[in-house]
């Protein structure tokens, strides 16, 4: 990728960057204690010392908004490094190999692909018993059927490649030329895929959190935060729409980086 076609994504990639810089220190970047309760300062609107108000507990919000990004974008990511791996890796192996394997998961895939993803997570995440870890279980049990059917088709086109003959003429060995060969050119579309596919886990694991089937109280996430927060949307405005503004501009900025990236990678295919 050359430098003027990178150039385009600086923006993006520096809120993004900044977004997961105070993800990871969110700890030492809240000016209060994110748990800490005040009840005499409940429901306070925002001012010079809480600068987003406080929640009924007399927590500050702006410190469990900044906590809630830890909580929320950490676990998003982690989760999406999960899922884009293992489905990008089985659909390379159903591509690559063919036969039984590749229609025994190619099968399970399409099961799983018949259900609305949400509509799953709802189901097995309440199954599972709630919790943050139970819900992004639930939602990794059917998130990595889209990365396998995408690398499988990609496999498919590059096994017919004339390099690929090449490399079996020259002695290499089934996993050498998957490793070698397979993954590291399907990673672009992987890359873009996964781009575009953060805002959707953040919005799907805080929409878990929303229903009460992801993080438990007291921990600060920005779906639970909304959660707590929906019956004083008129009272106490601020409590809900907080969190909600913090979601809405996460996933607004990793969907534009995401559509800079998959804009960078046509021009340099088209190239």
């Amino acid at each position: 990728m050359t430098e003027k076609n990178f150039r385009p994504l600086i923006p993006y990639l520096i809120l993004a960057g900044a977004l997961i810089f105070v993800a990871i220190f969110a700890e030492f970047l809240t000016p209060f204690d994110p748990y800490a309760q005040d009840l005499s300062n409940a429901l306070t609107p925002p001012n010079e010392k809480n600068l987003l108000g406080t929640d009924r507990y007399g927590r500050d919000v702006l410190s469990r908004v900044i906590m809630g990004s830890q909580t929320t974008l950490c676990a998003s990511l982690i989760l999406l490094a999960v899922i884009s791996s293992v489905g990008s890796l089985i659909g390379a192996v159903c591509g690559f190999s063919g036969g039984k394997v590749d229609t025994i998961l190619m099968r399970v895939s399409d099961v799983f692909l018949a259900f609305p993803q949400m509509v799953f997570a709802i189901a097995a995440a309440g199954a599972l018993g709630g919790g943050l870890f139970n819900a992004a279980a639930a939602l990794a049990i059917i998130g990595w059927t889209k990365y396998a059917r995408i690398s499988r088709g990609l496999v498919l086109t590059i096994r017919t490649m004339p390099y690929m003959d090449a490399a079996k003429m020259a002695g290499t060995g089934s996993i050498g030329m998957l490793f070698h060969h397979v993954l590291p050119n399907i990673a672009g579309p992987i890359l873009v895929t996964a781009a575009l596919d953060i805002g959707t886990i953040i919005m799907e694991l805080a929409g878990l959190s929303f229903l009460g089937l992801g993080a438990m109280p007291p921990t600060a996430e920005w779906g639970a935060m909304m959660n707590n927060g929906r019956s004083m949307l008129q009272t106490a405005s601020w409590v809900i729409l907080a969190p909600g503004s913090a979601i809405f501009l996460t996933v607004a900025i990793f969907n534009l980086l995401g559509d800079k990236l998959r804009d960078v990678m046509d021009k340099k295919s088209a190239a």
